[in-house]
C-alpha cells in the first residue's frame, strides 16, 4: 500500500533546501514532500539567494559547509531580507565546531547522523507550526551572526 501524502495545511508551506551534495538534498525532499510540504531545492548559496528573490519561503534548511558561500554567510543573508524566517543548519561538524542556535544565528542546528531525518522533520513541524517572533537584526544580537566559525 502507497504511503498517503496528507499536507500539514491545506495550503502546503514552502521550504527552500540548500545544499551543494545532490543525494543530501534529494533524500530531505523526499522525506519533506511525503510530509505534504512543497520544496525546492539550491546547490549553493548564490543559487538560494536567487530563488529566495524571487519566491516566497516559509522556512529554509541550509548545509553549514559549502563551497563559495557557507551557512552561516547564507543565514546572515537571509536574516537581513527576512529577519523572521524560520531556518535550519545542518552539519556534519555541529559537534567540532561547537555550533549552536547561538553563534550561527538559526533557529535550529542539526548534527548530520543516523537521526537527522528524525530530528529534521520536528525542528521542521516545530518552526512552521511556531508563531514568528520578532527577531533582532543580526548587527543587535552581539555580533554572533557576523562571527565567522573556521572548518
Amino acid at each position: 500500500m502507497a504511503a498517503r501524502k496528507s499536507p500539514p495545511h491545506a495550503n502546503p508551506q514552502r521550504i527552500l533546501l540548500v545544499d551543494d551534495n545532490a543525494q543530501g538534498l534529494k533524500a530531505r525532499k523526499t522525506v519533506l514532500e511525503e510530509l505534504g510540504y512543497q520544496t525546492s531545492t539550491a546547490c549553493s548559496g548564490d543559487d538560494a539567494l536567487e530563488q529566495f528573490g524571487s519566491q516566497k519561503f516559509d522556512l529554509v534548511v541550509t548545509d553549514y559547509k559549502m563551497p563559495r558561500m557557507d551557512g552561516m554567510e547564507l543565514i546572515v543573508n537571509l536574516r537581513k531580507c527576512t529577519p523572521a524566517l524560520p531556518i535550519i543548519l545542518i552539519s556534519g561538524y555541529v559537534d567540532a565546531l561547537g555550533l549552536s542556535e547561538q553563534n550561527t544565528n538559526a533557529d535550529a542546528v542539526i548534527q548530520k547522523s543516523a537521526n537527522e531525518v528524525a530530528h529534521l522533520v520536528r525542528a521542521v513541524a516545530r518552526l512552521l507550526r511556531a508563531k514568528p517572533a520578532t527577531r533582532k537584526p543580526p548587527s543587535a544580537q552581539g555580533g554572533a551572526a557576523k562571527r565567522k566559525i573556521a572548518p
